[in-house]
């Protein structure tokens, strides 16, 4: 299939797949007239990335997914580098989580103190809101 098709059938653009292409994820193959030519196996290389991306995952870390797939294996994460990449945005997103609890923990404080400012009495009016 040619750029167009592909980009199709995967949901992006064509600018994107040569994005892609110039980054070495996707294979830079081309016919005797010099169009590119893509088949099912570039169709799951890219479903691999926009998955992994949906994810959170940025562009270089879908490189050992997509060598994995590239390598004949039938999953993009049957491989060791694939599961190194799965085990360090674990590690990222779990210390996000702590910053997020811990942000949460702050503005709940911050509620209650505001609270409990105003014990019985009517809630304050904003000036803006009339």
């Amino acid at each position: 299939m040619r750029i167009g098709e592909l980009a199709a059938r995967a949901g992006t653009t064509t600018r994107t797949l040569r994005y892609y292409e110039s980054r070495g994820l996707l294979p830079a193959r081309r016919t005797g007239n010099g169009y590119r030519t893509y088949d099912e196996d570039d169709v799951r290389l890219l479903e691999q990335i926009r998955t992994l991306q949906d994810f959170g995952f940025d562009l270089e870390e879908t490189r050992p997914f997509v060598e994995c797939l590239r390598s004949g294996h039938p999953e993009g994460d049957s491989c060791p580098a694939s599961l190194a990449v799965y085990r360090r945005k674990l590690t990222e997103l779990d210390a996000l989580i702590g910053e997020l609890n811990a942000v949460r923990a702050q503005v709940g404080a911050q509620l209650t103190r505001a609270e409990a400012a105003l014990p019985g009495g009517p809630e304050p009016r904003c000036g803006m809101t009339g």
